[in-house]
């Protein structure tokens, strides 16, 4: 299988990545120790058409492919895995439920300000006692004849602090249990609507992480996402295709490590050479460069069966399971190989080794990957 990219959609990537080194790669260490947002970068990329790569045209997007978008999402993590997880969750997580199953009248509305990256979006799933457990849902929607009425809170929500749009779930008919959750499109100013808890977080710190509340929040009857009482299985979708993306955040963390590794080991000098001249260390990164390797072309296969729109659910789980289970023991490996220095936050490898781990975590951990990928083999 050819996971080359046509010509003209690599030059998106080089671009990318030439932006990247410039503007975002500089910025990835002080941002992370202000735990400050990148909202300058992110309005650039709303300018580049970055916001929107894999919708039509017709919607104000690039018209290119899903693989094309995911190797973009790649190449932002090696240099910034904050600013790629706000990319991600923006594009895949907030657009992407909108183009999936939007009325024509929802997408022409709400699209073209998103992909055009003139507004940022978030997605509203976790509940303080609805993780991985998402069926358990305690916000819920009334149907009120001309509005719906929420009440309720989110939890983790990337990019909630700075969302202007929003997809969020809620329970349209408690009993149903997940068979009665629904998807609702919202607005940042909706009356109801607020901004809780700003998380501190361990890694991804530029990124925005909040709690989000409803307290009789008034909603749009025609804010009604997709089929009543068909969001859960609208979220797991979602899921499945936000996957790709966050194994592909894994990647660049990984591949940017190994890279600074590369250099530190080639010029610490001990017992006379560079520590890359030792067997242990050049076993160590044979091994690591193997399994990222092996990751990229999970994710390429995932995201090429998304573009081709065959089944993909079990590939997107394998390939988030592989890639940030090595982004973080590639990222472990090689604060390891550079000692007590790899510890210090002059160098970059104790940021790498905290921003891998929550690939582990969100958009379903590792276990529920495992569970995904078990019931494709038919182990019910």
């Amino acid at each position: 299988m050819d996971f080359k990219n046509p010509p003209e959609d690599q030059e998106i990537i080089d671009m990318v990545r030439d932006f990247c080194l410039k503007e975002v790669q500089p910025l990835a260490a002080q941002l992370d120790e202000e735990e400050k947002f990148p909202a300058e970068t992110i309005r650039k990329f709303g300018e580049m058409g970055i916001m929107g790569l894999p919708y039509p045209v017709k919607y104000g997007g690039a018209g290119l492919s899903y693989v094309t978008y995911i190797g973009t999402v790649s190449e932002i993590a090696r240099h910034c895995a904050a600013t790629s997880i706000t990319v991600s969750a923006h594009t895949s997580l907030c657009c992407g439920p909108i183009f999936a199953y939007g009325t024509v009248e929802q997408k022409m509305k709400f699209l073209p300000p998103l992909v055009k990256g003139e507004r940022l979006g978030a997605f509203g799933f976790t509940e303080p006692s609805a993780g991985t457990d998402g069926a358990n849902q305690k916000t819920i929607a009334e149907d009120k004849g001309d509005h719906w009425l929420i009440n309720g809170s989110k939890v983790f929500i990337t990019n909630g602090g700075y969302a202007e749009t929003l997809v969020i779930t809620a329970m349209t008919d408690k009993d149903k249990g997940h068979r009665g959750m629904s998807m609702f499109i919202i607005e940042k100013g909706f009356p109801g609507f607020s901004v809780g808890v700003h998380e501190k977080k361990m890694g991804i710190r530029a990124s925005s992480t909040t709690e989000l509340v409803f307290e009789d929040m008034i909603v749009p009857k025609e804010n009604l996402l997709g089929e009543l009482n068909k969001g859960f299985y609208q979220a797991m979708a979602t899921f499945d295709s936000g996957r790709i993306g966050i194994g592909a955040q894994a990647l660049g963390i990984a591949e940017s490590a190994i890279e600074e590794c590369i250099k530190y080991t080639s010029q610490r000098i001990q017992f006379g050479q560079p520590i890359s001249r030792f067997q242990n260390t050049q076993f160590q990164l044979a091994d690591m460069a193997t399994r990222v390797e092996a990751a990229r072309l999970l994710i390429c296969r995932a995201a090429q069966a998304k573009q081709d729109r065959e089944p993909y659910s079990h590939l997107a789980a394998q390939a988030k399971l592989f890639a940030s289970e090595t982004a973080t023991d590639v990222t472990r490996r090689c604060l390891q190989l550079a000692g007590g220095y790899g510890y210090m936050r002059e160098y970059p490898f104790e940021r790498f080794m905290r921003d891998a781990k929550i690939t582990e975590i969100y958009e379903g951990t590792s276990e529920v990957q495992r569970m995904v990928i078990a019931n494709n083999m038919g182990l019910r």
